[in-house]
């Protein structure tokens, strides 16, 4: 990141208003829609014995040159195959993500090729992926003793137990778009959010925690809201996005201070008064903005596209259904009525998707509307008809599963 006008990412900023400024013009690019990307999550387990702690030197093992540098100080972090980066999260959850792709079906492809490709590696290792979007087994360890995620524990650990368990515990799925042009975003923003408590509850596999069951569909998501509220959950949709955003942002507090060999922050510094001069003699530069940024983790986050957070990693290639469901719904600016129409009986119900999954009635109804609105419409996303016929059955097996256990 450059501040305005080019000049050097050290260059220290001057106000919260020109921080904020800043945050709202970068993070919303607009142009017409035309990039996808995904990014797979996995916890990462022995092959023998799941509840079993990872190993950290057999993971580096396994990884080899694709492994990054805050596992393996040094390492090169080769690109996989098909060209996707390889990166380890604070608990040895593993994460591919390739290169955006204006091809849908392109993207599938690499990033299947790349998953096959990461699997093997870890059976070298005789290490598996996990198949849901929490740890059923363990409980929270990190792994990684970068001065980052160390800061971020502490910080989280003043809040509850929600924090490690995010950080160590749960992996996802993450669905990457355009923001769109500027007379569209405002809207696409509001569909994926509005979308979110649907899918949630389609999508929602992490119902157990190191071996007990949470009462939760996806605990995951329960985790994810409880790391720092109200940060973590999702924002106010009103007015434009980017201001919310940006202001969004400035108030949310500095997590990584880095500064010496130990990075905790101030306690209650937020970036907006770290700019306004509150610590004098040490303004923020522009480099410490875009830091900042990458330790915001709401449901939908703004990075010049749009990264949607909010789905529990699916076992397998289950990971197609909802990549294509949701590239589809958001394919066409003609379709977003209909999309915002389909979501609306579960719109802002983040917690009861994520407490009772299909169970609830609004969220079910909103499910229901949205998978028979996406089957319609996911030849839009180019993929062939083979792939689409088999999404849609897997998407209408999830919702009539769901009937079929409320008649049982």
């Amino acid at each position: 990141m450059t501040s305005p006008g080019g000049t050097p990412a050290t260059t220290p900023i001057g106000s919260r208003a020109e921080a904020e400024g800043f945050v709202a013009m970068v993070c919303f690019k607009h142009g017409p829609p035309r990039l996808h990307g995904v990014e797979l999550e996995w916890t990462v387990h022995h092959a023998e014995d799941p509840r079993r702690p990872l190993d950290a030197d057999r993971l580096r093992t396994a990884l080899g040159a694709h492994a990054p540098a805050t596992l393996v100080p040094g390492s090169p972090q080769l690109p996989l195959g098909r060209g996707a980066l390889v990166t380890v999260e604070p608990g040895g959850q593993v994460e591919i993500s390739c290169p955006a792709a204006a091809s849908v079906a392109g993207l599938i492809d690499d990033t299947a090729a790349d998953a096959a490709e990461l699997t093997a590696l870890l059976r070298t290792a005789d290490l598996v992926p996990g198949d849901h979007g929490l740890d059923a087994h363990r409980t929270p360890r990190r792994i990684l003793t970068v001065p980052r995620y160390a800061a971020m524990e502490r910080a989280f650990q003043r809040l509850g137990p929600h924090g490690p368990r995010m950080m160590c515990s749960t992996a996802g799925l993450q669905i990457c778009l355009d923001a769109g042009e500027a007379d569209q975003t405002a809207l696409r923003w509001r569909a994926l959010h509005d979308l979110g408590p649907a899918l949630v509850a389609l999508f929602a596999n992490s119902r157990r925690r190191a071996g007990s069951d949470t009462g939760w569909a996806s605990a995951r998501t329960e985790a994810t809201f409880g790391t720092y509220a109200p940060f973590t959950e999702p924002p106010s949709l009103d007015g434009d996005p980017a201001a919310a955003w940006a202001r969004m942002a400035m108030e949310a507090p500095v997590l990584c201070f880095r500064r010496g060999d130990r990075w905790d922050a101030p306690r209650g510094l937020t970036f907006g008064a770290w700019a306004d001069g509150e610590l004098p003699g040490d303004q923020p530069t522009y480099d410490d903005l875009a830091y900042h940024l990458s330790t915001l983790f709401p449901p939908v986050r703004a990075r010049g596209y749009l990264e949607v957070r909010y789905l529990d990693a699916q076992p397998g290639d289950g990971w197609i259904a909802p990549t294509l469901l949701l590239t589809a719904l958001m394919s066409d600016p003609a379709v977003l009525g209909d999309v915002l129409a389909a979501a609306e009986p579960a719109a802002g119900r983040w917690f009861e998707a994520a407490r009772e999954g299909l169970e609830d009635k609004l969220v079910r109804q909103a499910a229901e509307d949205v998978v028979e609105l996406g089957a319609r419409v996911l030849d839009r996303t180019g993929a062939d008809t083979e792939l689409i016929d088999e999404v849609a059955t897997r998407l209408h097996r999830i919702v009539d599963e769901t009937h079929g256990r409320r008649a049982s």
